[in-house]
């Protein structure tokens, strides 16, 4: 299957620069898988959409201030570092950019000396291996000298660093926020609980690399960049026994998605676990756990958006993505919601 077969028609001025206030009253469309049908709702109404013995699935994931702004010692050159995965107390995995000016052996300076890197290696993926030096604790510095790692699309400043994470986020990890779970307020999962439908977690920190541009022209010829998962035993216990009730699992998110089908066995049972995972969905993978799927509109030609046709159909999709854009619904992170069931 072809990139290009991914690829839509999308006005630039539709791309959200910033959240809705409050956050559960963005736009909501609903998609049926069976028969194609679209209805235009509010995101609060998602509710309505929900049965008694469901079981909603978050990713709990906590977005750090992963970017970075240095300076290469002895030029002084500006460099940008966006934080990806900790390898141990001292070594990242980041991006960098401009790259040809942190080859390895490169020290940068940060917050006039706070935060001092040295590029030890390169990545598979064209990014850098860091070690840092520092005196404290790297969290701290970093929540001082980082900012949030807003996706290039998002040119307007952040005035809130809240509003780039959920209500339930815990686990400090991501580069990413999981923008399905943006819409969901404290207030609206208590009336989902109110309803009879269970909430457990999943964990997977969002890499950058979920939201690269697709180079290749074939989706078998793409390698995603790995992310770090984790399924508590519970969780997955929640899970299969919903199923053999008959209940329906929705997940909020395509990270909770991907994190699913990661410890899913061909019977569609899953099983606690934690490590890392570089899994791609896309159409002709019937995906076996999940029977609902709440997400943002995404990026053409992006694997977020194939994982979503590969659960409701690409000609459905990219109808349903025509029709949003026609009715003029915000897209990407700070956009309006999907859900689709």
């Amino acid at each position: 299957m072809r990139v290009a077969d991914f690829d839509y028609h999308l006005p630039e001025e539709l791309i959200a620069q910033e959240p809705i206030e409050p956050r559960d009253h963005s736009r909501l469309l609903v998609l049926h898988r069976d028969s194609g049908a679209v209805e235009e709702r509010i995101f609060r109404d998602i509710v309505e959409y929900l049965r008694p013995g469901d079981l909603l699935v978050l990713n709990d994931t906590r977005v750090i201030p992963a970017r970075l702004f240095g300076n290469r010692e002895g030029t002084g050159a500006k460099i940008e570092v966006v934080l990806l995965n900790r390898l141990d107390n001292y070594r990242w995995e980041v991006l960098v950019r401009p790259g040809k000016k942190a080859r390895v052996g490169t020290k940068i300076s940060f917050g006039a000396g706070e935060l001092v890197a040295e590029v030890l290696d390169t990545t598979e993926v064209g990014g850098r291996v860091l070690r840092f030096e520092y005196q404290g604790a790297f969290e701290e510095i970093l929540d001082r000298l980082g900012q949030m790692p807003l996706p290039p699309y998002i040119t307007k400043e952040l005035q809130d660093r809240e509003r780039y994470q959920t209500v339930y986020a815990r686990e400090e990890g991501s580069a990413a926020a999981p923008t399905a779970g943006l819409h969901f307020t404290p207030e609206l999962l208590e009336e989902v609980r109110a309803k009879g439908i269970e909430i457990v977690r999943v964990l997977l920190h969002v890499g950058l690399g979920t939201f690269r541009p697709v180079k290749a022209e074939r989706l078998e010829e793409h390698l995603m960049h790995k992310e770090y998962f984790e399924v508590p035993a519970e969780t997955a216990e929640m899970i299969n026994a919903v199923k053999d009730k008959g209940g329906r699992v929705i997940a909020v998110g395509t990270t909770t998605t991907r994190t699913l089908e990661s410890v899913a066995g061909e019977d569609g049972r899953v099983k606690a676990g934690k490590g890392w995972t570089d899994i791609f969905i896309y159409p002709g993978q019937p995906l076996k756990v999940i029977d609902g799927l709440i997400t943002n509109f995404h990026l053409p030609k992006s694997t977020l958006l194939m994982l979503v046709s590969a659960f409701a159909g690409r000609e459905q999709v990219l109808a349903a993505y025509e029709f949003a854009v026609g009715k003029r619904y915000r897209f990407f992170s700070f956009g309006d919601a999907m859900l689709i069931i």
